[in-house]
């Protein structure tokens, strides 16, 4: 892959982009990332309008994301043995047929709980095979691996400034011309990122021949991952977190209208908000000149988000609703971001599309039961309660991994002397993270 002719120009926090392959998928990717946030924020204000259910909130939450549930495992397979940028042009051109179809149903007037249902599952089924694969496809845009945290922490970078401005020009215009033109702009978003992954100059792609069936990769992949502690338990704090955590999405129509009495602007602002904070969270990633300390970064982020959830259940004032949020997205993209960037590192290179799909299954596949579970609480208990025992459960669930932190350090050491990683990483590791190598090194 290409590099910048000048990357000097570049600053260390922006390193990723002296990929020319890289900076197409970026300003690609933004554009059709702010789409994709006016058209959530759109979609939830629209259900809760028509059927004033916290309930059918989480519903259509749950029929968008289950399918990553249950197909990212298959997903992880046809990325490690496919072109991955193949299968992303398709599953982007059919996301904006998806996005085409809702748009006109909702500008005509003929929309019903049925048809977002219907479709939210369809984009639901198309994620499946997306998210694992462009997971997996960020290795081929950033050549070396030392820049690999970096392009995962730009990525975040992008999503959650594409959050910030996305939800903010929503508001704006379901005041003004309704939902369905924020829809309409999602469509059309999705040109740029197919014309990004066209325009890429990649290494003629070599299909991997494999005598094993698709059930046996599967099967090989599931086991790598559950067998090798450290990787176990990043998945099971991303699952965990999704679980936990996401709901409070879902939730925020309710906050916006019912508690702090406001309309679509303000869900816009709240979502805006929890977007600056994860933009920060991505920022600070960014800058990080290796994978030093994550593991901490990781605990102290998910009592930060935890903590900040269970405040933000009981505000009734926005301006302090808004802090609150800068927090909660602050904690919940440093966590995630963290736990995608050491799988990154120590996942072994023919088993990275199907360990990334086991990922997004936790990602994507565990917050439709948790908004399910939550939206159904909140139907009996309120809010307030169900996202503030949201807030504990995410704070308490890091616990296990604070305990054993120091027996996974010991278990990754091998891997970072085999791949060579820039040596401070390494030092730095035994350092700043307390690391423990094996005596023979010490």
């Amino acid at each position: 892959m290409e590099a910048a002719e000048k990357p000097g120009k570049i600053g260390g926090m922006f390193r990723a982009l002296h990929y020319r392959n890289y900076r197409l998928f970026f300003v690609g990717q933004g554009i059709s990332l702010i789409g994709t946030w006016m058209q959530q924020v759109a979609l939830s204000w629209l259900v809760y309008r028509l059927t004033d259910s916290v309930f059918l909130l989480g519903a259509v939450t749950f029929s968008s994301q289950i399918p990553s549930f249950l197909l990212s495992p298959f997903a992880g397979v046809i990325a490690d043995k496919f072109e991955r940028r193949k299968v992303l042009i398709v599953t982007q051109a059919l996301s904006m047929v998806q996005a085409s179809t809702l748009a006109a149903l909702v500008l005509t007037q003929t929309i019903e709980i049925w048809h977002i249902l219907t479709l939210s599952a369809i984009l639901g089924i198309i994620n499946a095979f997306d998210i694992a694969t462009r997971q997996a496809f960020v290795v081929q845009m950033v050549e070396k691996r030392e820049d690999l945290s970096n392009g995962i922490a730009l990525n975040s970078s992008l999503f959650n400034m594409a959050r910030l401005v996305g939800p903010s020009i929503a508001g704006v215009l379901i005041a003004a011309v309704g939902e369905g033109m924020c829809i309409l702009i999602n469509a059309v978003s999705y040109i740029a990122v197919i014309s990004s992954l066209l325009l890429m100059r990649l290494k003629p792609f070599v299909p991997v021949e494999k005598k094993e069936k698709v059930w046996q990769s599967l099967q090989d992949g599931f086991g790598y991952a559950y067998n090798f502690p450290p990787i176990r338990a990043l998945i099971l704090i991303v699952g965990l977190l999704s679980l936990f955590g996401m709901p409070f999405s879902v939730l925020l129509p309710v906050f916006a209208r019912d508690i702090l009495h406001g309309g679509a602007n303000t869900l816009g602002f709240l979502m805006g908000a929890s977007g600056v904070g994860a933009l920060t969270g991505a920022l600070f990633l960014a800058q990080r000149k290796s994978v030093v300390g994550l593991g901490k970064v990781i605990i102290f982020t998910m009592l930060l988000f935890g903590s900040a959830l269970i405040a933000f259940s009981f505000s009734e004032t926005l301006v302090i609703s808004l802090l609150l949020m800068l927090f909660t997205g602050f904690g919940m993209i440093v966590s995630m971001a963290s736990c995608n960037t050491l799988l990154q590192t120590i996942v072994d290179e023919e088993k990275r599309g199907r360990v990334m799909s086991l990922y997004a299954t936790a990602f994507m596949g565990m917050a439709p039961i948790g908004s399910m579970l939550a939206s159904s609480v909140a139907e009996v208990v309120g809010v307030n309660y169900t996202l503030a025992g949201c807030g504990l459960l995410c704070a308490l669930s890091i616990i296990p991994f604070a305990m054993n932190l120091s027996k996974l350090r010991q278990m990754v050491w091998p891997i970072y002397q085999r791949l060579g990683i820039v040596p401070e990483i390494a030092t730095g590791l035994q350092a700043a993270s307390n690391l423990t190598a094996p005596p023979e090194e010490r």
